[in-house]
C-alpha cells in the first residue's frame, strides 16, 4: 500500500481501535498491523500527538506476564474528534470513488 495513503488514515485508525476499547500500545501495533504495515514508532508519535491535544489520557495497569502497561483511553473529546474524523473519511472515499 502507498505510504501516503497509510499516512492520511493512520490517526483514524488509532481513534477507532480506541474508541473500541482501552489498549495498551503493543496491543494496537498489533491490531493495526494486522491489517496495514506500520512501526510502533510510528504509532507511538501518533499516540503522543494525540495525547498532547487532550483527545486520550493514560494509565498504568498492572500485567500478570511483566511490569505495569501504559493503557490509552479517549476522553470524550477524543470520542467527539473520531467521531467527526470518521464522518469526514467516509465522505472523502465517496467522493474518491465517484472520480476513479
Amino acid at each position: 500500500m502507498d505510504a501516503q495513503f497509510k499516512k492520511g488514515v493512520l490517526e483514524l485508525c488509532v481513534l477507532a481501535q480506541l474508541n473500541e476499547a482501552d489498549r495498551y500500545g503493543y496491543e494496537l501495533t498489533e491490531s493495526i498491523s494486522s491489517q496495514l504495515s506500520v512501526t510502533a514508532g510510528t504509532l507511538y508519535l501518533i499516540l503522543k500527538r494525540l495525547r498532547d491535544s487532550g483527545y486520550l489520557e493514560t494509565y498504568l495497569k498492572e500485567s500478570s506476564s511483566g511490569p505495569a502497561r501504559k493503557y490509552y483511553h479517549l476522553t470524550e473529546r477524543g470520542r467527539t474528534y473520531c467521531q467527526s474524523q470518521k464522518e469526514e473519511w467516509l465522505s472523502f472515499i465517496k467522493k474518491v470513488e465517484k472520480l476513479i
